[in-house]
């Protein structure tokens, strides 16, 4: 392990992340709401702890290697989502312990959405500002941004891109240069961002709200600047936009930087996981409408269809959003849209779940083994895009997905152990394993009720869900330390 390069880059990083604390300290003192101070503080100390990592050795000039980028990965998020906890703890408003900050934060990083605050509405701006900034970071993954700036200070960056990129197939290059790569997805999502907000502007929201709810938009994170989040506007044009936005950033956005350098749209239907993914979603949407007429749950039909559209796209993309209390929807509404959630958007896009391409692979998959037992002496190749996928990648997914599932399984029960019900456990560490947010039972609002140790089991099944899943249990292995 090269630790001097690895500190270096931790060092790098966190001086970078400092510089987080300035824009909302900009708005504290647009709105003079008494929340100043908080973020100095915060800026000050995490800049001087950035430096105390990096002076010692920043000559260091040794090369990464892909198990650095690993660990890189997994402590700057551990990282990040404590010192991203700072100005939350120290600021009077919300008033809040440290678990509660560092849950927050952790939320707001990994694009979850899940939040333990009460009285958003009623927060200084400066606080529900940064909330939403920190999703707009970890929606395209600060590393993948450090990426595109690490290198021009001599620190490669295709180990850091491999561990942090979302999806099975790691290595595909979108440009020769990895820095080139990341700012060409980093175009991608500003430009997304500011379409967005001036979407949502035109649709009738000020500034302040279109431009925070811009940014947990694009990022799929679910955040909003009031505790009725998109309800609280009460505008279906509004709830539209957030649809159209949330369905282009679940897409891969491997296909937007095709689309932006092609001047073209045809390939987007050309790709069999963005077929699949739509298909998902329209097969959702019409069940979704269609139980809320059979149930009569609304008393008009235009009702059932705008907030059956929005809900079934918020929750099935993982972006967490809501119009209405969907954990009080008919029959089983509630848990097929938590069920969806795990599915999540597409490989490396900023949705969460285990990927529609995974998911498509398990189906394929599933499908050869039947065939398998009518011929047992066939050979079937499993194919996307007309080509076969090697059985190193159907073996990886397998893996995946049983690791996913034990781990599930085992976080549920540790949460059981603390006293929550088995609905609530059990959505609880779905809403978060899936970087969804709103759960069902006592976490269908917010997460405030349950305990400090709940709360640290669900920050590290948020973890587990943005590093997918892997790229964090590699350094719990032996393997991974030895020389």
């Amino acid at each position: 392990m090269h630790w001097a390069s690895v500190l270096r880059v931790v060092g790098l990083l966190l001086m970078i992340f400092s510089g987080t604390m300035l824009p909302p300290a900009i708005i504290s003192l647009i709105y003079d709401d008494g929340g100043l101070l908080p973020f100095v503080v915060s800026f000050g100390v995490l800049l001087v702890l950035g430096l105390l990592l990096w002076l010692p050795v920043c000559r260091s000039r040794q090369d990464l290697r892909t198990r650095d980028g690993f660990l890189i990965v997994v402590l700057f998020w551990t990282v990040l989502g404590l010192s991203g906890a700072l100005p939350l703890s120290l600021s009077q408003a919300p008033a809040v312990s440290f678990t509660d900050a560092a849950f927050e934060s952790m939320s707001g990083l990994t694009t979850t959405g899940a939040t333990v605050l009460v009285g958003i509405d009623d927060l200084p701006e400066s606080i529900r500002f940064y909330r939403q900034q920190l999703q707009w970071l970890g929606g395209m993954g600060i590393i993948v941004l450090a990426v595109a700036i690490l290198p021009m200070i001599g620190v490669g960056g295709m180990q850091l891109y491999r561990a942090e990129t979302p999806g099975p197939v790691k290595d595909t290059k979108l440009t020769p240069r990895i820095a080139e790569t990341a700012k060409a997805l980093w175009y991608i999502y500003l430009s997304l961002t500011v379409a967005c907000a001036s979407a949502y502007w035109l649709a009738g929201m000020n500034w302040f709200d279109a431009i925070g709810h811009s940014f947990s938009t694009v990022a799929i994170g679910g955040f909003s600047t009031y505790d009725a989040s998109i309800g609280h506007f009460d505008n279906p044009v509004i709830s539209m936009i957030c649809v159209v936005f949330l369905l282009i950033a679940a897409i891969n956005f491997a296909m937007h930087f095709m689309a932006w350098r092609t001047r073209s749209l045809t390939h987007y239907l050309k790709e069999p996981e963005v077929r699949w993914f739509l298909g998902i979603m329209a097969i959702l949407i019409t069940v979704v409408i269609i139980t809320l007429l059979v149930q009569q749950h609304y008393s008009h039909w235009g009702n059932a269809v705008h907030h059956g559209i929005f809900q079934a796209v918020s929750i099935g993309t993982t972006a967490g959003f809501t119009t209405q209390n969907f954990d009080g929807w008919p029959v089983f509404l509630p848990v097929l849209l938590l069920m969806v959630a795990f599915i999540g958007g597409c490989a490396m896009s900023t949705g969460g779940g285990i990927k529609v391409i995974r998911f498509m692979l398990l189906i394929k998959q599933g499908y050869r083994e039947v065939i398998r037992l009518i011929h047992p002496q066939a050979l079937v190749p499993i194919k996307v895009g007309g080509k076969p996928v090697p059985d190193r990648v159907i073996d990886a997914v397998w893996g995946f997905f049983a690791t996913y599932i034990a781990l599930f399984a085992l976080m549920m029960l540790t949460l059981m152990a603390t006293g929550l019900d088995q609905v609530t456990a059990f959505s609880a560490v779905a809403a978060t394993i899936t970087n969804l947010g709103p759960g069902l039972g006592a976490v269908a609002e917010n997460y405030a009720a349950i305990s400090d140790l709940a709360k640290w089991v669900l920050m590290f099944a948020m973890l587990l869900g943005r590093l997918e899943v892997f790229t964090l249990l590699v350094l719990l292995t032996p393997a991974f330390w030895r020389h």
